[in-house]
């Protein structure tokens, strides 16, 4: 699956260490709304299979409420790239539009849509002007600055500056606070004391729902070292769904127990293609026979955007 194509942010300028945090909110106020429970009936790609549709659809007063979850919910159908042709996809995006909303909203949608794959393109082909190697670590900081600056002067041909605080202010707000630290740390001219100094300074300045975020994956991380030390000492999956519902929420809590079902799932998918792989190995097959096998064998127990993960496993 092709998803790079339409995600591009300043994810994609080769130090995603600093922008990872997009999908890690867990609280009540901050996590992901669902347009519905399973969206099973709108898993037109193998990949979404058993998914939630990302984002929330809004109307106040008939009107289109523009907001970032109404972004986070296009760009859910447009990791399809690679699975479903873009018209498909765009098909398929404006189908659940006219489903959700009214006539009016539904119609602001479908032109705001249209706006955000042009965005989204020309994104791209800013990318590929603006590349260039980036040979040290204050380069980098640079290009980032750079490229987040061309970023903004972009959406002003597709999007009005309510629009654009509405649907990337936050990320924006991100990516900034990621930039400045990175800049910091890479400005020889300060001393560690004055680095330290200045990193202390960004911390108090952050907004409540940035400082939020970025505690959120700390939070994350503590559930699950909690949770696994549960599970050396006997306790159940109940019991350790109760500690999470109690420590966030029962929705939040939720989400984690699907996590680990999914990869309890995974494991054992790999574990089965791993040891039937190695039969084959085994078998003495010629190389088109052997190529055509672990092609069968990978498809039946993989979508193509899993497959990509394959190699450090089989590489074991």
């Amino acid at each position: 699956m092709k998803t790079l194509t339409w995600t591009l942010g300043l994810a994609a300028l080769g130090s995603a260490a600093f922008f990872t945090f997009w999908n890690t909110k867990l609280t009540e106020q901050q996590d992901r709304a669902q347009l519905t429970a399973p969206d099973t009936h709108l898993s037109f790609v193998r990949s979404m299979e058993g998914t939630q549709t990302d984002g929330k659809l809004e109307e106040a007063q008939g009107e289109l409420v523009v907001n970032a979850e109404l972004r986070l919910m296009f760009d859910y159908y447009l990791a399809a790239t690679g699975e479903k042709s873009l018209a498909e996809i765009r098909k398929e995006i404006e189908k659940v539009l006219d489903q959700r909303l009214r006539p009016h909203a539904a119609a602001q949608a479908k032109a705001l849509l249209a706006r955000y794959l042009q965005y989204k393109t020309a994104l791209f082909d800013s990318e590929k002007q603006l590349g260039q190697q980036v040979q040290s670590a204050t380069m980098m900081a640079t290009a980032m600055r750079t490229r987040w600056q061309a970023m903004q002067n972009l959406r002003l041909q597709y999007f009005s500056a309510k629009e654009s605080q509405a649907m990337f202010g936050f990320d924006d707000a991100y990516d900034l606070d990621a930039i400045a630290r990175l800049e910091i740390a890479n400005n020889r001219a300060l001393t560690e004391a004055e680095k330290q100094t200045r990193l202390r300074t960004l911390d108090e300045n952050l907004p409540a729902d940035l400082k939020e975020a970025k505690n959120a994956p700390l939070q994350v991380i503590r559930l699950e070292e909690q949770a696994n030390a549960m599970r050396n000492q006997g306790a159940s999956e109940d019991d350790v769904y109760r500690m999470r519902a109690a420590a966030i929420s029962p929705d939040a809590a939720n989400r984690l127990a699907q996590v680990d079902r999914e990869e309890a799932d995974w494991t054992s998918r790999i574990q089965r293609y791993l040891n039937e792989r190695r039969s084959l190995l085994n078998m003495g097959l010629n190389e088109v026979q052997l190529s055509q096998s672990i092609s069968a064998l990978r498809n039946r127990y993989f979508s193509t955007q899993e497959q990509m993960r394959l190699p450090a496993y089989e590489e074991q």
